[in-house]
């Protein structure tokens, strides 16, 4: 259900992060009537639902359409009322989601069953879930996110390291399922806070696994079929799109031999751009976002984290390749 939250959440995240990555070009805070600043404005705005439709479709995962109105209007709740974020709208949806599922089985009068979907069951689970929301659980929940982004800003670089390998770890695992959009979600949720370091080790990770694999299709074709010489050339430039999907047709393909690679890179990329403290101002954009003054803290560093996270990816695949092989 959070990851059908999620996968709908992700357009919105990707195109309301590119406009206001773009409207950088107009500084880092365009002037109001300029085409950056309505550029900004448009970003920002659709960045404002990606909370409320992750809420709204881990309910609807759930109980279908019923859950759709108060998904929506919990996961404001959770966003602009109580503070509780993400996490909060993750709990709110999945309540949502099930109390609507237990309305849904309630029989009522015939003459009340036309109003069944379109008002009893919306309004009884928004008013129920919104008030424990307000009055129960919502506080909780957003202390502990306070104590989560209270905890990042105030990491080590040892302890911001482990966080680079861990969600390196978690991109590469499954390059585009649950692991990595859990660690996605958690970095655009910090960045929401003013923490942008996590964000910017999520895509050096997030990149690193097509980019490498490419890589590797150039420096040992021999490792490779022609099919995956083939998908090597697409994944160049799904890679520096930040679309670690890039990348799947190689896992599918020969899951044993290339995880171990992608994961390794990732981790590699991830733990270096926290150590080189880089950070990243939108939640997507790969190399265009690179490209924009603005966007990206030292990004000197940031790309010396991506190519050697790459760069290792292609690597270790080569000798991961090569075991239980017969020679010809």
């Amino acid at each position: 259900h959070l990851f059908t939250g999620i996968s709908y959440m992700i357009p919105i995240v990707a195109s309301g992060g590119l406009l206001i990555a773009i409207s950088f070009l107009w500084g880092l805070n365009p002037a109001e009537g300029s085409l950056g600043g309505a550029l900004n404005t448009l970003g920002g705005a659709a960045l404002s639902f990606m909370i409320p439709i992750m809420c709204a479709f881990i309910a609807y995962s759930i109980a279908d359409r019923p859950g759709i109105a108060p998904g929506l209007a919990l996961g404001y709740i959770s966003a602009n009322v109580v503070g509780a974020g993400f996490l909060g709208a993750i709990v709110a949806g999945l309540a949502c989601g099930y109390l609507a599922l237990y309305l849904k089985k309630i029989k009522l009068p015939q003459a009340l069953q036309g109003i069944n979907v379109v008002l009893f069951i919306p309004l009884v689970t928004t008013a129920v879930v919104g008030l424990l929301m307000m009055y129960v659980i919502g506080r909780p929940i957003e202390s502990v996110m306070i104590w989560l982004t209270n905890g990042l800003n105030s990491l080590s670089t040892a302890s911001s390291v482990l966080l680079g390998v861990v969600m390196g770890l978690m991109t590469a695992f499954d390059m585009g399922g649950p692991c990595d959009k859990v660690a996605y979600t958690f970095s655009v949720g910090l960045l929401a806070s003013g923490i942008t370091a996590p964000m910017a080790a999520n895509m050096a990770a997030g990149m690193s696994p097509a980019l490498g694999l490419a890589l590797a299709t150039v420096l040992f074709r021999s490792r490779f079929t022609p099919h995956e010489r083939e998908s090597g050339k697409v994944a160049w430039a799904l890679g520096a799109c930040f679309i670690t999907e890039g990348a799947i047709p190689f896992a599918a393909a020969d899951p044993l031999r290339v995880l171990p690679a992608t994961m390794l890179g990732s981790a590699v990329a991830g733990a270096l751009s926290m150590l080189f403290g880089c950070t990243l101002a939108a939640p997507h954009g790969g190399i265009f976002a690179i490209t924009i003054p603005g966007v990206v803290g030292n990004v000197g560093m940031y790309l010396v984290a991506i190519v050697a996270g790459a760069v290792v990816t292609a690597i270790t695949v080569s000798f991961t390749k090569m075991i239980g092989r017969k020679k010809a």
